[in-house]
């Protein structure tokens, strides 16, 4: 390590520079790759001369040269070994493969060192450092809906909810921040290079990348990588069918060219070391193109012009510059094969305790903050709803602006719907065109802000409607000029310039804030419409065909299928939203703004042609949704994340007898929702067509995404649910809460999921008393939470009491043997309980011990999983004895405990006096493949 030098001597004292370089000759050689950069810098500080610099460029290779350098430094002593350190780690750039020997090292320059000069003379370097000064000045400010407004992207960011999916799209838990993004974690397919993100409109996928981005400007994203090149997905749809372009082209023009390199330096290097780039792509969904590419040729060469969709087919395949990492984003559906995908990550939103940081940044005054966190805990559908960022954005910030215009504004209700929330905005944007004045007014009138906007809104609405015609979400100088929209017009916030299409610096082409803001506008230009034929609305729900496409007709490679029968509620992205606008304008509570801007009849025909067209499909979609027959939970209804979007139109039109129609239509005991990707702002949808529901229902909503705010929501519907599966959903205490004073007033509830959330000893006391005091449960999912033995305590006690319960799934807590003990009481004498797992809690051979003894005394127990504990051969005796008593179980799992051979004989000897016992499972205890041998004669003793 260098430390501070003498300042009457200038020599460094401790360990020597010279020391660090004699250690470490291999690892510099190694990874030192630039050497022009070191002599510039030794030339010009006066420590090596000309005829040195000739000396060394003769040396045919980089190695050498190195080699030639290192003995030249150390050949003129401490000074200039120091001096050659400290131009490495200041040259960040040319040597960035040598940080993580810095940080072994703990390098710190001293005081000497620090007062000489380091130039970095890399072509490569300075290119890197355009980039980074680039990419920091594009990322540094979130986009805002007014242009004369800016907010720094480091002040509001807040993370989200990054869920990793292995390669059956099964949760592998959670991403802590953007450094796992892009490193190791939740890797399954090593030979691919693409991360493949996912997530709903507005969930914050293009904020992700904005921060990915400048954390790397900033050099602040633990990587290696020396290039970033970002892209729009959506630029590939402007490129005419006979379009070419390199991948030179490709990453130049579209991002920025090096500086003085007619050497074509950069490139090469870029070729050569591809691991040093990150490439990432934004909105993959929103590629339309109706080009047949099929029949051109293969490009591999990165110098040869192809179509550009062809060049990024062949970048995301690995079939252009293989080695370097892609960052691919996509809304929710989008399918890419898994050979093409690294990792796949699916974003869902601010959880709870996002919510809450993010709120707190958007208000720093602390009355504000204080009245905005009591309104989201008053109503748990507008938490829902700001659950997504783009929602909570586009309500913080009209809640801003309208609170500093008028003097008493509170947030939107607990009624407030999407359609309501991008009303909102657009009175936001309306209101800002109207002259301020130097008071707050004390009253706000919706219908006049929109009665005096409504020509400039026509015109945003006519282009929004004609890209959504044209499947556009760029648009020319004309295109806008064609709608009638003014200079002025463009300031108000709909719309914003963008220049990286074209590659030419122009700033000619503009487009919505968000594509849902261009769907919302579209519905909202067919409500005004008074010149086309009524029927004219319903044109968009003939276009949802269900598209799992790859972005384009010809990558094959990335996956495709083939569309389906239509139906008005499958997923067409950005049309799906369109409908559901359309059905949220065309509702009651908005007629009388609407009113204000079309003809009351005209308006009402549109209402009646919506309701009817609506009410048909809820028909139709309900009769095709999967069936059958189970013998224990009566008729199963499985519903499809369309059954989400069809209850999302119906809430936005806030019509009882299209829920009514779409309760009565469902009838089943049982309506399976597990995968559905639910928001929690979607469980009032589902409320709101579930209350209609005349008799008790079965409600599995498995693996979605519902949260606190999406149970609370749900609580009038839980006094009819006999099934509650709400496993995998991030919920918490606060959910138990609202369960156990909703379960136990109506005492319905006979299955209870609750698998995988974030459930500890206070919401597992919750669950005792359910248990406790419901007298049909007969079913408890509760695994992979984080209940400790004082939780498990809790619940032993509720089984103990309940005399229907019978299956209970407990694998994955801590319980340890405190709880244990506690379940082992429980089951003593027990009448009903034939099922139960105790599998991965801690749990040692005092434990087992205790369950030994419980057994003895239990003629219930059919099966009993102890997979994954720390049980041995300590209580082996305890559990023969218990064997030869016990005449009801059939299989004891001990996988993966600690049994020995000798703990295995024991076990055998007690199964000889019990003909009832089906298994034991001693696989993955410390029994070798050579003493399995010793129990062939007892072959329901087993190792595999």
């Amino acid at each position: 390590m260098l430390i501070d030098q003498s300042s009457d001597q200038g020599s460094p004292v401790g360990e020597s520079a010279l020391k660090i370089l004699t250690l470490h000759r291999e690892v510099l050689v190694d990874q030192v790759k630039n050497t022009q950069c070191i002599l510039d810098n030794l030339l010009s500080s006066g420590f090596v001369c000309n005829e040195d610099v000739e000396i060394i460029q003769r040396c045919t290779t980089k190695t050498d040269q190195v080699r030639k350098i290192l003995e030249l430094v150390q050949s003129k002593g401490e000074e200039a070994s120091a001096y050659f350190i400290h131009i490495l780690h200041e040259a960040y750039d040319a040597f960035i493969d040598l940080r993580p020997w810095f940080k072994d090292i703990d390098y710190k320059p001293s005081e000497f060192v620090q007062q000489l000069p380091v130039v970095n003379t890399d072509p490569i370097s300075k290119y890197c450092e355009k980039l980074r000064h680039d990419l920091g000045r594009d990322t540094r400010f979130i986009t805002s809906y007014s242009q004369r407004e800016e907010t720094r992207l480091e002040e509001l960011y807040t993370d989200t909810q990054m869920e990793i999916l292995n390669e059956s799209n099964e949760s592998q838990g959670y991403l802590e921040n953007l450094d796992d993004l892009i490193g190791e974690k939740g890797v399954f397919n090593q030979d691919a290079e693409t991360i493949f993100v996912t997530g709903d409109a507005g969930v914050g996928k293009s904020i992700m990348l904005q921060k990915l981005q400048n954390l790397w400007s900033k050099r602040e994203l633990d990587t290696r990588a020396k290039f970033f090149f970002k892209f729009r997905c959506r630029m590939f749809s402007t490129f005419k069918e006979t379009d070419e372009i390199s991948l030179k082209d490709l990453i130049f023009k579209h991002n920025c060219y090096p500086d003085m390199d007619p050497d074509n330096e950069v490139f090469s290097y870029i070729l050569r070391f591809p691991e040093t780039v990150i490439f990432t792509f934004d909105g993959y969904d929103e590629i339309h193109s109706d080009f047949d590419l099929s029949n051109l040729p293969e490009v591999v060469s990165p110098e040869e012009r192809t179509h550009p969709l062809l060049v990024l087919m062949n970048l995301l395949c690995g079939k252009l510059l293989k080695g370097s990492l892609k960052v691919l984003t996509a809304r929710t559906g989008t399918e890419v094969q898994n050979r093409v995908v690294r990792k796949r990550v699916i974003l869902k939103g601010f959880s709870p305790n996002h919510l809450q940081r993010y709120t707190a940044l958007h208000f720093p005054d602390r009355e504000h903050l204080a009245l905005v966190t009591v309104q989201l805990d008053a109503s748990p559908h507008l938490g829902g709803l700001c659950s997504i960022p783009l929602f909570c954005w586009i309500i913080f910030k009209s809640f801003k602006h309208l609170q500093s215009v008028y003097s008493d504004i509170d947030l939107p209700g607990s009624c407030v719907t999407l359609t309501s929330v991008f009303l909102l905005l657009s009175e936001v944007f309306l209101s800002r065109s109207s002259p301020p004045g130097l008071l707050k007014r004390s009253t706000r009138c919706t219908a006049d802000t929109f009665r005096a906007g409504g020509q400039v809104l026509t015109a945003y609405t006519h282009l929004a409607l004609l890209g959504m015609v044209e499947n556009r979400f760029v648009f020319q100088q004309e295109d806008v000029t064609s709608c009638g929209l003014e200079e002025d017009d463009l300031q108000i916030g709909y719309i914003r310039p963008v220049s990286q299409y074209d590659g030419c610096g122009s700033a000619a082409t503009f487009e919505f804030l968000h594509i849902t803001l261009q769907s919302f506008l579209a519905a909202f230009a067919l409500v005004l419409d008074k010149d086309s034929d009524p029927s004219e609305i319903l044109k968009f729900f003939a276009q949802c065909e269900y598209r799992k496409r790859s972005g384009f007709p010809c990558a094959s490679c990335l996956g495709r299928s083939q569309p389906r029968d239509k139906d008005p509620f499958q997923t067409n992205a950005h049309l799906q939203f369109l409908n559901l606008f359309l059905c949220g304008l065309l509702s009651k509570p908005n007629r009388s703004l609407l009113e204000q801007l079309v003809p009351p009849l005209l308006l009402k025909k549109k209402q009646s042609l919506l309701k009817t067209y609506l009410s048909n499909s809820v028909k139709l979609h309900l009769r095709s949704l999967p069936r059958y027959k189970s013998e224990f939970e009566g008729t199963k209804v499985h519903a499809m994340s369309t059954f989400v979007w069809m209850v999302r139109c119906i809430f936005e039109t806030n019509s009882e007898d299209v829920a009514r129609l779409a309760a009565k239509g469902i009838s089943g005991d049982y309506l399976k929702m597990a995968f559905c990707n639910i928001f929690s702002a979607d469980c009032s949808a589902i409320n709101f067509v579930l209350h209609h529901y005349s008799k008790s229902i079965g409600v599995d909503m498995d693996n979605n995404n519902i949260s606190d705010y999406g149970v609370k929501q749900l609580r009038p519907s839980f006094s009819k649910m006999t099934v509650v599966r709400l496993c995998v959903n991030q919920i918490t205490d606060c959910s138990i809460e609202v369960l156990a004073e909703e379960l136990i007033r109506y005492k319905v509830v006979k299955t209870l999921g609750l698998y995988k959330n974030q459930i500890t000893d206070a919401g597992a006391k919750l669950i005792g008393q359910i248990i406790e005091e419901c007298p049909r449960i007969h079913t408890l999912k509760l695994g992979l939470n984080k209940i400790t033995s004082i939780g498990g305590q809790y619940l032993a006690s509720g089984i103990k009491k309940s005399k229907s319960i019978f299956d209970v799934g407990m694998w994955g807590n801590a319980i340890g043997d405190k709880g244990a003990e506690a379940f082992a009481e429980a089951m003593k004498n027990h009448t009903s309980l034939t099922n139960l797992s105790l599998s991965a809690n801690e749990i040692t051979s005092e434990g087992g011990r205790y369950i030994a003894e419980a057994l003895k005394n239990n003629s219930s127990l059919h099966i009993f999983w102890l997979i994954g504990n720390k049980i041995s051969d300590e209580a082996a005796s305890d559990l023969s004895e218990a064997i030869k008593m016990n005449r009801a179980l059939t299989h004891i799992m001990l996988i993966d405990n600690q049994f020995s051979v000798h703990g295995a004989k024991v076990l055998a000897e007690g199964m000889s006096h019990n003909t009832t016992l089906k298994e034991i499972n001693l696989k993955g205890n410390l029994v070798s493949e050579e003493e399995e041998k010793h129990f062939k004669a007892e072959p329901r003793l087993r190792f595999h």
